[in-house]
């Protein structure tokens, strides 16, 4: 009979054998891997060692890209279009806002909106997290709102100096409050509360005619 052995010992991982990939490709499967951390252990949990592991790389080809694990996150947050929406075109503002904030809550409602719910959530204590976010991906509702209150003050449905006031991304504000506080889906009646109850009083110039029910 053959001698007792013990348990069998599981070999490092060697990132040198397989396939050398390079450039694009090797970025890809790093921020790959990095979207499969979060959406399994979210941020708490993601660890450069972790994504590194998983894309089959080293740790060191991680840092050579991205500083910290806080960047690598953002950036593969950006890179899978969490913060893509498409510019309504309705023909009113309140039509336009509502559109939008109907996109915004699909987005919400998907895997990549849970992934920023968790990120979000962990800015309250990982400021430079919180920067990346402010700098690079918070920018889905407030941009495109933009241009949808651009559009409004061409029709004259807006005075001007909207675009430059706190009231600009209201409607924008309260949605991602609503997300971060309940969670998705957002019921639709919520998003036309929103547009109707709080943000057209807040941006309409006085005594516009009303397409409410409209949208």
């Amino acid at each position: 009979m053959s001698p007792n052995v013990g348990p069998a010992v599981e070999e490092p991982i060697d990132h040198r054998k397989g396939p050398r990939r390079r450039g694009t490709e090797l970025e890809q499967a790093i921020l790959g891997a990095t979207m499969a951390e979060l959406a399994e252990v979210g941020y708490a949990g993601l660890t450069m060692e972790r994504v590194a592991a998983r894309a089959r790389t080293g740790k060191a080809t991680l840092y050579r890209r991205w500083s910290s694990r806080a960047e690598l996150a953002v950036e593969a947050c950006k890179l899978r279009g969490v913060s893509e929406v498409d510019l309504p075109d309705t023909g009113s503002l309140r039509g336009d806002v509502i559109a939008l904030l109907r996109q915004m809550s699909v987005k919400m409602a998907s895997p990549l909106g849970g992934i920023m719910r968790g990120l979000l959530a962990e800015t309250t204590h990982d400021p430079e997290l919180a920067r990346l976010i402010r700098e690079r991906v918070h920018t889905m509702g407030p941009e495109t709102i933009r241009f949808i209150l651009e559009r409004a003050v061409e029709r004259g449905e807006v005075d001007r100096r909207i675009l430059t006031s706190r009231r600009a991304a209201v409607a924008t504000d309260l949605l991602r409050n609503e997300f971060l506080l309940f969670g998705a889906p957002i019921a639709d009646e919520i998003i036309v509360d929103i547009v109707d109850e709080v943000y057209l009083p807040l941006v309409r110039k006085p005594g516009p005619p009303s397409d409410r029910g409209t949208g």
